[in-house]
């Protein structure tokens, strides 16, 4: 007698569908999730995105502003001489008279007395010196001059980054005031001088100008050539130690200048 064939046996067609659901509502739970994920993330990315947005075009703003208000000064003086732009740019910094004007004085007289005829201007351009920059490249184009040396490069830095110009005075000046940052918050002096000393060969002097101690080490020994320091600014006594230390490891000289 044929046996019968048991009802509750498993139905091959069943299975698959059971299957296909299972796997169509893991795809639909994966889907919500990453939707939701994403709508969370966007809830609070897009925003920072936006401050941070919002940050940088200001910062573009201000450096806009700044070197048109540079661009400005320089063309109301081209017509004068250049001693009365000298005049000008002293007087403005506050070295155009009384103490100021000595000391000035007497930091161009010892450049003119170092050896070789090259100057080799190094400039800190971290944030901390965005107040001087409306003074700053006139008067580092007074020491060229009255210096009589040869500027044969500049070089900024800032933040672990730094460039080196070459050229004529009027050109590096150009590109100092269009390419360096004067943002950030790293000193990072000792970078600068590497990148120096890779970028352009070994002048007379370094001319090293900044207002905050190095944030980086610096290797007085592969420094090629005797550095001059300018601290500028408020008298701070980090800042003026390590200066005069790099001026006295390389044989070069400090001075204070503080613009008003």
């Amino acid at each position: 007698m044929r046996k019968k064939r048991r009802q509750d046996s498993p139905n091959i067609h069943e299975s698959f569908s059971d299957i296909a659901l299972l796997m169509l509502a893991t795809f639909i739970f994966l889907l919500v999730t990453i939707l939701i994920t994403s709508k969370l993330a966007n809830e609070i990315q897009i925003p920072e995105l936006k401050a941070k947005v919002s940050a940088l075009e200001k910062e573009l703003q201000g450096t806009k502003e700044r070197n048109q208000r540079l661009l400005s000064s320089m063309e109301s003086v081209s017509a004068l001489s250049t001693e009365a732009q000298i005049t000008n740019a002293l007087s403005a910094a506050g070295l155009g008279e009384g103490q100021g004007k000595k000391d000035f004085d007497l930091f161009i007289k010892g450049l003119r007395q170092l050896p070789g005829k090259d100057l080799h201007l190094m400039v800190d351009a971290s944030g901390s010196m965005h107040g001087v920059t409306d003074f700053l490249i006139p008067v580092l184009r007074v020491i060229t001059i009255r210096s009589g040396k040869h500027l044969s490069a500049i070089t900024w830095f800032s933040d672990g980054r730094a460039e080196t110009y070459t050229g004529s005075m009027g050109a590096m000046l150009d590109q100092l005031m269009a390419g360096a940052p004067f943002q950030g918050s790293d000193e990072t002096i000792g970078w600068g001088f590497r990148r120096a000393a890779e970028n352009a060969p070994a002048p007379g002097a370094y001319l090293l100008i900044g207002d905050e101690p190095s944030t980086d080490r610096i290797l007085f020994r592969e420094i090629p050539a005797p550095v001059y320091t300018l601290p500028i600014g408020k008298s701070d006594p980090d800042t003026n130690w390590q200066y005069q230390l790099l001026a006295d490891e390389t044989h070069g000289r400090m001075m204070h200048l503080e613009f008003k």
